[in-house]
């Protein structure tokens, strides 16, 4: 349990930092990209 509240905890705490940062789009796109399907 205590590790599922550290793992939401973090995941809270970068999803601030990459919406405070500039480059939010950028970390959007990467992230776009590892989560789509690979088809060409």
């Amino acid at each position: 349990m205590k590790k599922l509240l550290a793992l939401a905890a973090v995941a809270g705490v970068v999803l601030l930092l990459v919406r405070r940062n500039r480059s939010a789009k950028a970390e959007a796109d990467l992230w776009r990209e590892a989560t789509a399907p690979t088809e060409g």
